[in-house]
């Protein structure tokens, strides 16, 4: 079942997510997180969608997990233990993370405000972050004596190298969002109230593209830095051949030739 801790709209092929609890800074709890599997499996699978825009109510992405509810409330009454509570929580995440790094469509991150924790994780896994220059991402794990979850340490350590990420780890510091794009956690700082606006207006011009393409794109991208040299080779020119049959590549192709804009259809 899905409650209003995620906003969901789809307009012009373009399906916004915003964690929706900024009485608590978007904080995860198990209500949250399962409604976000669920609303990011159907983003993945409802083919009226191109684009995923993800982001937070209010003045913040996401604070992380609900550190309160890790001990008590809900969680607790579904599994019984904390041991239990945290096996689900993390494992509902994981299934988003997941689901957005695998979807086959563009998947844009527009980080507002604090973000720490889990929330980070969440953050990375788009495949486009932009953050507001108030945004703040601080890994906080091992501040409450907790390891890290939500494909921080994958993500977070292909970003920014083993060295800084282990500090950033260990130190629980706080990153500003200048630093963030120094260091390749965000590709582009705007100002607080352009955001969302800009976040949106590339969403829309991305879920007018060619979305097969884009999503053979991500995948070859997300499996670069772990496939041999040849093997990486054999699978761009697999995915030549395949996104070569497709109606967006001929419209491409007759646009080109007739100087216009092309129309793809995502198909």
């Amino acid at each position: 079942m899905t409650d209003d801790t995620i906003k969901y709209t789809l307009q012009d092929g373009v399906a916004e997510l915003r964690l929706n609890r900024p009485d608590k800074l978007n904080a995860l709890n198990y209500a949250l997180l399962q409604t976000l599997a669920q609303r990011v499996l159907e983003a993945g699978t409802d083919g009226n969608v191109r684009c995923v825009l993800l982001t937070g109510e209010g003045r913040a992405f996401s604070a992380g997990g609900d550190v309160k509810q890790m001990l008590s409330g809900q969680d607790i009454k579904a599994a019984r233990t904390p041991q239990g509570a945290a096996l689900l929580g993390a494992g509902l995440l994981h299934e988003s993370i997941v689901g957005l790094s695998r979807m086959q469509k563009p998947v844009i991150c527009a980080v507002n405000g604090t973000t720490a924790g889990a929330g980070v994780g969440l953050a990375l896994a788009g495949d486009i972050v932009w953050a507001t220059r108030s945004a703040s991402f601080k890994l906080a794990y091992t501040a409450i004596g907790l390891s890290p979850d939500g494909g921080t340490t994958y993500a977070l350590t292909r970003a920014v190298g083993p060295k800084l990420a282990t500090e950033l780890f260990l130190t629980n510091r706080v990153v500003d969002a200048e630093e963030a794009l120094r260091i390749g956690l965000v590709s582009r700082v705007l100002d607080d109230d352009a955001l969302l606006a800009e976040a949106r207006a590339l969403a829309a011009e991305l879920a007018k593209g060619p979305t097969r393409a884009y999503g053979r794109a991500k995948a070859l991208v997300r499996q670069s830095l772990q496939t041999p040299l040849e093997t990486q080779l054999e699978d761009e020119r697999y995915g030549v051949a395949a996104t070569i049959g497709t109606a967006d590549f001929m419209e491409g192709v007759m646009a080109f030739i007739q100087k216009r804009a092309p129309k793809f259809k995502g198909e």
